[in-house]
């Protein structure tokens, strides 16, 4: 599954670079970072091969932009799955983590791009500080249902394997490991299992807040 086509007619000046980033995303699940060019970009955004360069000095350049829209729009899929259910609920916790997972389940190919060891990644500070505000919805959630500040080390160690279990989750997922496994759970059954079991009894539970 990747996002719907970019439409050409959408073009205006004012959107270029936004225009660009949509194609670019949809070019990236269907061809990988590196099965594609510039100038294909520019088609499917419908402006000419030398408009990227007003906002892009090459493809690292556009591919990093689509690593950190992606990475805003996991932040805020992430925080309006919690804001769902009641603070300090185990579903709140849960639906941090279903976020998580529905969009590598979406767009396998941008959630790759923005967790592989992509060249000129490293040492970018937008995005180690997008990845710690991520991780924070995870900090925030897990802090509540255990009632400690979020600074606490408990709270801290807690999330990070509620993470590393729903990252790793995700991956098998995309990578197709999972189909034949006899009785996998859907994924909000995991990670309601992974936060039980990680957290233990105690929290809230709650009907989604609608």
């Amino acid at each position: 599954m990747h996002p719907p086509t970019v439409s050409k007619t959408a073009y205006h000046h004012g959107d270029l670079r936004a225009q660009l980033v949509a194609a670019v995303r949809e070019l990236v699940e269907l061809h990988g970072p590196e099965g594609f060019s510039i100038a294909q970009a520019s088609r499917l955004a419908g402006v000419s091969t030398a408009a990227p360069y007003k906002h892009f000095k090459d493809k690292p350049e556009i591919l990093l932009a689509v690593v950190s829209d992606g990475m805003d729009r996991l932040y805020r899929n992430m925080v309006d799955g919690v804001a769902r259910y009641p603070l300090g609920s185990l579903d709140a916790i849960s639906a941090a983590g279903l976020a998580y997972v529905t969009f590598a389940k979406t767009e396998p190919g941008v959630f790759r791009l923005m967790f592989g060891l992509t060249d000129g990644h490293e040492g970018k500070a937008d995005l180690e500080t997008k990845g710690r505000e991520t991780f924070g919805v995870v900090i925030g959630a897990t802090a509540a249902y255990l009632n400690q500040p979020a600074s606490s080390v408990d709270v801290q160690e807690r999330a990070y394997m509620l993470w590393c279990f729903v990252h790793g989750h995700s991956f098998l997922t995309i990578d197709g490991k999972r189909k034949d496994t006899p009785g996998r759970p859907d994924d909000w059954t995991y990670v309601t299992a992974v936060g039980r079991g990680i957290l233990g009894a105690g929290g809230g539970t709650g009907a989604p807040i609608l």
